[in-house]
């Protein structure tokens, strides 16, 4: 904020304007500004080439409302500036905002102990040697090589392991991991496996920093230097150490606002619609947390780095505003947990169908992740040391005795097997529909909603998941018990309007005899 009006006061030329008869000194047209601000914009690191002239006109406008700068009659404090021939000057007071200061801590530098320094009157001559006694058992298995009882053996050198080797191992095992975590005899309904890329869970394991966040070989898929600061803004309200905050009323629901318009563009959501499926099953395991953590840690694992990345910086200041309780509110109606949720639940998970009742299964996932960030979003250790015992297995070089089999080469984790019609059928009614029937049964009991909407979304789900809704509603009596209609009395019949109306006499010819 401080850095750009410095350079907007600096860089933007004044001249003498004449106005219905009038000169005015030393002032600029609202047109000449935002070619100044545009131009000054895009050559600054913090916001660079991508920044539009509609984003330049919203920032002078901010600009007016808080008297950086002024009509030439002195007027400000409103955002009616636009893009056109009116004229404007810098007020003579100074526009910069006051921003937090760090505090202040003491010069105190602790001195980390030095492993390579041995502590005085200790050397390696005095160290106590524990001795062992030798009994006739243990002399003898020591010294049966000398003697030639051991039988005859001969080193067996493994093939050396590519790095693609490495990869399709780390695939295979990890999705067997996640099959048996989910309790799925196979993972064919819920992921397509040819879509997995064995190199993005590598990248996702050992390309992180030391907070665990995803560092990127491709530096141009890595989030805008504004959206970033953006982002640190909120997340460390109101200390923020790389900021110059100003604090004019709303700066904060401007910057949310900024952010959620970002992720909002996205053509894809971060979980990617692939996998879309896979983290709809773990939906079936929030009842047990550590099972629901584990399946959501391996099946972040499989996203695309930037994805994982973005996720991770995401989820993190989400977390964090919600528990902040010196933000303000940024919003008038809504908690700010439930506004996180709302605001960013689409461009977390959603399918490519984009229906209703994608929002209520992605809510449930971002809250569960707000909740347990920290241990999702991080590298599962358990798994990350069993494949590296593996893999080490693997390429240690064996010892063959005579008679043993040792060449033998181990097989290979398999995460799928073929199973029975029947088998399958029932799986996919029982295993990974569980999610969906809860979902069904929890459209039903919501007593919140009006009778409308709850028709609505029944209608929804029974077109998008015909299966699930016919186990619960069989027969269109077991559906219309949801909805009993409603007895009305009929008004009472009042007795003049069961008489005749009022018919004129008419005369009829008589005849004679």
């Amino acid at each position: 904020w401080n850095e750009i009006i410095e350079l907007f006061r600096a860089g933007m030329p004044l001249r003498k304007h004449r106005c219905r008869f009038k000169s005015y000194e030393r002032c600029f047209k609202a047109s000449e500004a935002v070619d100044c601000l545009h131009e000054l914009l895009g050559s600054n690191q913090n916001f660079g080439p991508e920044v539009t002239r509609d984003q330049t006109v919203k920032l002078l406008k901010k600009f007016l409302k808080n008297h950086v700068i002024e009509d030439i009659k002195g007027r400000w404090g409103k955002e009616d500036f636009e893009d056109d021939g009116r004229l404007y000057r810098f007020p003579p007071s100074s526009p910069l905002k006051s921003y937090p200061k760090k505090p202040s801590c003491g010069k105190e530098v602790i001195k980390f102990p030095d492993w390579n320094e041995p502590k005085a009157g200790c050397s390696q001559e005095h160290i106590p040697v524990k001795s062992v006694a030798m009994n006739s058992e243990m002399w003898y298995k020591r010294h049966s090589i000398a003697i030639g009882e051991v039988p005859g053996c001969k080193l067996v050198f493994r093939r050396e392991l590519t790095q693609t080797n490495i990869e399709e191992i780390w695939k295979s095992m990890t999705l067997s991991r996640l099959q048996k975590v989910l309790g799925l005899d196979s993972l064919d309904e819920v992921l397509d496996t040819k879509l997995v890329n064995s190199k993005h869970i590598v990248q996702n394991v050992y390309n992180v920093n030391k907070p665990g966040i995803v560092t990127l070989e491709d530096k141009s898929k890595e989030l805008p230097h504004w959206i970033l600061s953006a982002m640190k803004c909120l997340a460390n309200w109101p200390s923020c150490s790389d900021l110059k905050q100003p604090t004019y009323s709303g700066f904060e629901r401007d910057v949310f606002k900024t952010i959620v318009d970002y992720f909002g563009q996205m053509k894809e959501p971060l979980l990617t619609f692939h996998f879309f499926d896979i983290f709809v099953s773990v939906l079936g395991l929030l009842q047990k947390p550590s099972k629901a953590i584990e399946a959501l840690q391996i099946s972040c694992l499989l996203l695309p780095p930037e994805n994982r990345k973005r996720l991770q910086l995401l989820v993190r200041m989400m977390a964090r505003i919600s528990l902040n309780r010196d933000l303000p509110p940024l919003s008038e109606s809504v908690r700010t947990r439930t506004l996180m949720v709302q605001a960013f639940s689409r461009c977390i998970l959603c399918s490519k169908d984009e229906i209703d009742l994608d929002e209520l299964l992605a809510a449930k996932l971002v809250s569960f992740l707000m909740d347990y960030y920290q241990e999702i979003l991080s590298v599962p250790s358990a798994l990350k040391s069993s494949i590296e015992d593996h893999v080490v297995h693997l390429q240690r070089v064996q010892i063959k005795y005579a008679g043993a089999d040792s060449d033998a080469p181990l097989p290979p984790p398999s995460f799928c097997q073929q199973i029975s019609t029947g088998e399958f059928e029932y799986q996919r009614a029982t295993g990974s529909q569980e999610p969906l029937a809860a979902l069904l049964e929890e459209i039903v009991m919501n007593k919140e909603i009006s009778v409308k909407d709850k028709k609505k979304k029944l209608k929804q789900f029974q077109k998008s998941y015909p299966e699930v809704y016919r186990v619960r509603f069989p027969t269109p009596e077991t559906e219309a018990m949801l909805f009993p209609e409603k007895t009305k009395q009929k008004p009472p019949i009042l007795m003049w309007a069961l008489k005749k109306p009022f018919q004129p006499f008419h005369r009829t010819r008589s005849f004679r005899m």
